[in-house]
């Protein structure tokens, strides 16, 4: 191998084309953003997803009373005042609505985030060392799945409080051994390639292989993990705050005002229905996008 082939093939962009080693990965990262905008179900699930993120974070700027007013009486019907009546204590039900996603727009991303960054780092370096370093990676990993999610996070809130960092840290701490055991999964496909085993041969430290040879090539699968995981953390949010072990009162929260006012259903319903729906909006244009990213990567992946 010559010193151009061997340049050409430690450089390899996330979606497997070779090509020159100026400037690839960008021309990579071009293409493939325009593959995944131009599916309809891609495109359809991200402009769901802003609309319903940009009420979570900026909702509560515009909304017409403070979360803890009193505008009628207990589960009154829509009126000018409360467009979709009133909760349970008679707070405008809209209102709430409106600044009850501001929570899950940062603890569920967060959470999402640290499930990935630490299951990636997991997976990538017990598969690539393998040994000891894989046998005690997995040891660690049966250990957290042993404990279901949700139960975990209910023994942890119940001894410390529902601290949001706390809940943060125990979605993540749920989410993290199935990434681990994804991206393990995908590194042992890519250790034998060429551009791996000449960058080994020439000396290069295993930590520079997996940040520089191993990462770029799952960067693809990597963002949809993120989104299922993503979709996850909004799901274990909501249920803890559902069960009432998650955001407390008198905050506003979806999750929360569904279980607040479920006693109401059969009296004023909008109560329930508008907080449910937006959690249902938000979960499935994750769906959405998750799945079409994945889709189109398969098509990407079995075209070449």
């Amino acid at each position: 191998m010559t010193a151009i082939d061997a340049t050409e093939a430690s450089v390899v962009p996330a979606d497997g084309v070779l090509g020159e080693p100026d400037g690839s990965p960008v021309r990579a990262g071009r293409a493939a953003l325009r593959r995944y905008l131009a599916s309809g179900q891609i495109l359809t699930g991200a402009i769901l997803l802003l609309v319903v993120a940009a009420i979570a974070v900026f909702g509560g700027l515009v909304a017409p009373h403070s979360i803890t007013d009193t505008v009628g009486g207990p589960y009154a019907a829509p009126n000018p005042e409360a467009l979709l009546g009133t909760d349970k204590l008679g707070r405008d039900v809209f209102s709430r609505v409106l600044a009850g996603g501001i929570y899950l727009a940062w603890m569920a991303p967060l959470a999402a985030l640290l499930a990935t960054v630490g299951g990636t780092a997991i997976g990538m370096v017990a598969a690539y060392f393998g040994s000891w370093t894989d046998v005690i990676a997995a040891r660690v990993l049966d250990v957290v799945l042993a404990f279901p999610g949700l139960l975990l996070t209910l023994l942890f809130v119940a001894m410390i409080g529902p601290e949001p960092w706390l809940l943060v840290l125990l979605v993540a701490l749920g989410l993290t051994p199935g990434q681990a055991r994804i991206m393990r999964g995908m590194t042992l496909s890519l250790i034998d390639r060429e551009y791996v085993l000449w960058a080994r041969a020439n000396g290069t430290p295993g930590a520079i292989i997996i940040f520089r040879e191993l990462l770029p090539n799952v960067t693809s699968p990597l963002f949809i993990e993120f989104g299922i995981r993503l979709t996850w953390a909004v799901g274990t949010l909501s249920s803890m705050s559902f069960l009432g072990y998650g955001i407390q009162a008198p905050a506003a929260d979806w999750g929360l005002m569904v279980s607040e006012n479920f006693n109401g259903l059969s009296t004023q319903p909008l109560a329930v229905i508008a907080p449910m729906a937006m959690i249902i909006l938000l979960t499935v244009a994750l769906n959405l996008v998750a799945e079409g990213a994945a889709r189109v990567t398969a098509r990407t992946e079995g075209g070449h």
